[in-house]
C-alpha cells in the first residue's frame, strides 16, 4: 500500500484523494502522536491552524479544527496565511504542533495537510508514519471541559509581518518592487510587508476568489510579472507561489530570476555580514552547475543532498547551516524560519540590491547558469528507474558525451507520477538532445 504522505505531507485533489473525513481523522491522529511527544507536562494541548486561499481550504480547515478540538486540542485559527507564517507562529505561541491546509504550486482542485511539530519544524518520516498508522483508530474522546476550544488568532498577520520587519538587514527606500502574490495566501502579507520596509511597490495576483490561486499568476507563470517589471519601470519584482514559501524574482530586463541565482546571492550576502555559518550553502542535486562553480569561486562550500525542502532542512539542521534552498525558490535562512519563506527571501534579495546599490542583474550576474533542459515523463513506472539497465546504460553513455562541461539527473517525482529527466550542457541544444533521447529511453523501458 503506497505511503499516504508524501515529500511535503499529505496532497491530492480536493474532495475525492483529500476529503473532510481524511483530514478529521489525521488531525485526531496527529493530535495523539504529537500530543504524546509534547512537553506539556499535562497541560492542555494546543495548534494553531492555517491555509491557503482555495475554496476546498474552508471546509477542509473546519474538519482539521473539529478532529483536533475533538481529541481535546485548543485550537487557534490563524485564517489565510502563508505556509512559513504558521511555521513561525507555531513556535512563537508556543503551539504543540500547527497544521496548514495548502497544495503550494498546485492548480486549485487539488489542496493538501502539512504538520508542523513545536518549534514550526516539518515531521520526520518516522512521525508521520506514526500518525498514518493511528488513522481512524478507537480512542477514548474527551467529554465535557475536556473537548477543546477553536479561537481565531486575530493578530497572527501583525506578530508574522513584525517579524520579518525585525529580520531584514538593511531597509528597501529608493526601490520600485512589483509584488506577484499568485491569488494566494501572501496576497496581503507580502505587499504588506515590503512597504512597511520602505518600498514603493506595486502589486498584482492579489485578488483572491478561492478559484484563481496560481492561475496564470506566480512563480510557475513568471510572464505576467516580467511584463508588469517592465511596464512599470521596476527595480524588480518578486513572485511567490500559492502558500508563499517560494521567491522566484525578475530583474529591471525582465530577465528571470531562479533559486540558484537567489541562493547564490544570499550565501555571498550572508558570508559578507558574518552570518554563513561555516561558509557553507545546502542545496539539492537539481541545483545549477553554474552556482557550485559560482560560489566554489567565491570560497563557499556547498552540500548537495536529494530534492526536496525538507532534506534541505534536515542536513542544515544536522550540520549547523544556515542557508540552504532549491532552484525552485524555497530558500530556508535557518536562523529566521524553520522552512521555506517566499516574503523573507523577497526582502532579504531586495535589500542586498538597496546595501549595494547594484541591480538584481549585476547581482545575479555572479553565477553562469548552464543551459539546462528539464522533461517531465509521464505514464511510467516512476520506481523503475534505478533497477532498469538499458536506462542507466542510457544515462552513463550521456555522462561520457557530456564529460566535465555538464552532467544528467535522473529522478522520480516525490508529488506526483512522473519522472523527471534534467540535463545540463554547454548549449541548450545539446541540453535539450540529450534530455530527449533520455526522456524516450523512459517511456520506451517503464512504460506501464
Amino acid at each position: 500500500m503506497a505511503r499516504l504522505f508524501g515529500t511535503d505531507g499529505v496532497r491530492g485533489l480536493a474532495n475525492r484523494d483529500i476529503t473532510a473525513d481524511l483530514a478529521l481523522q489525521l488531525s485526531v491522529a496527529a493530535a495523539h502522536v504529537l500530543g504524546e511527544q509534547s512537553r506539556s507536562g499535562g497541560r492542555r494541548l494546543k495548534a494553531v491552524v492555517g491555509r491557503d486561499g482555495r475554496a476546498s481550504g474552508e471546509f477542509l480547515s473546519a474538519a482539521v479544527c473539529a478532529g483536533l478540538a475533538s481529541a481535546g486540542v485548543d485550537v487557534f485559527d490563524a485564517g489565510v496565511l502563508p505556509t512559513p507564517a504558521i511555521a513561525f507562529l507555531t513556535a512563537e505561541i508556543g503551539a504543540d504542533f500547527g497544521v496548514m491546509l495548502s497544495a503550494s504550486h498546485n492548480a486549485m482542485p487539488d489542496n493538501g495537510i502539512k504538520f508542523f511539530a513545536s518549534g514550526g519544524h516539518k515531521l520526520d518520516d518516522a512521525v508521520e508514519d506514526a500518525i498514518e498508522a493511528r488513522l481512524a483508530e478507537e480512542w477514548e474522546r474527551p467529554i465535557g471541559s475536556d473537548v477543546g476550544r477553536i479561537r481565531p488568532l486575530k493578530d497572527g498577520h501583525d506578530r508574522y509581518v513584525a517579524h520579518l520587519m525585525s529580520v531584514i538587514p538593511h531597509r528597501l527606500e529608493g526601490l520600485k518592487i512589483v509584488i506577484d502574490a499568485a491569488h494566494g495566501a501572501a496576497a496581503r502579507v507580502s505587499p504588506q510587508a515590503f512597504r512597511t520596509a520602505g518600498a514603493d511597490v506595486v502589486v498584482i495576483g492579489a485578488e483572491p476568489d478561492g478559484l484563481n490561486i496560481n492561475d496564470g499568476y506566480g512563480s510557475t507563470h513568471l510572464g505576467m510579472l516580467q511584463a508588469a517589471v517592465v511596464e512599470h519601470g521596476a527595480d524588480l519584482g518578486i513572485a511567490h507561489d500559492g502558500d508563499a514559501d517560494r521567491c522566484l524574482a525578475v530583474d529591471h530586463t525582465g530577465a528571470p530570476v531562479d533559486g540558484d541565482q537567489i541562493m547564490s546571492i544570499l550565501a555571498i550576502a550572508m558570508r559578507e555580514r558574518g552570518v554563513l555559518k561555516q561558509n557553507t550553502l545546502v542545496a539539492t542535486v537539481m541545483s545549477n552547475l553554474g552556482m557550485f562553480q559560482a560560489l566554489e569561486r567565491e570560497g563557499i562550500t556547498v552540500r548537495k543532498t536529494a530534492v526536496g525542502d525538507r532534506y534541505v532542512l534536515e542536513d542544515m539542521k544536522a550540520g549547523g547551516y544556515s542557508l540552504g534552498g532549491e532552484q525552485s525558490g524555497h530558500v530556508i535562512v535557518l536562523d529566521h524560519g524553520t522552512t521555506g519563506d517566499g516574503t523573507l527571501t523577497g526582502l532579504l534579495v531586495a535589500s542586498r540590491v538597496a546595501q549595494t546599490g547594484r541591480t538584481l542583474k549585476q547581482l545575479a550576474a555572479v553565477m553562469n547558469r548552464l543551459p539546462q533542459s528539464l522533461i517531465n515523463v509521464k505514464g511510467v513506472d516512476k520506481n523503475g528507474v534505478e533497477g532498469n539497465a538499458a536506462l542507466q546504460g542510457a544515462v552513463q553513455d550521456a555522462e561520457r558525451e557530456l564529460g566535465t562541461t555538464g552532467r544528467v539527473l535522473l529522478r522520480k517525482s516525490g508529488t506526483e507520477p512522473l519522472v523527471r529527466v534534467m540535463v545540463e550542457a554547454e548549449s541548450q541544444d545539446q541540453a535539450y538532445a540529450i534530455a530527449q533521447r533520455l526522456a524516450d529511453v523512459v517511456k520506451t523501458e517503464l512504460s506501464l
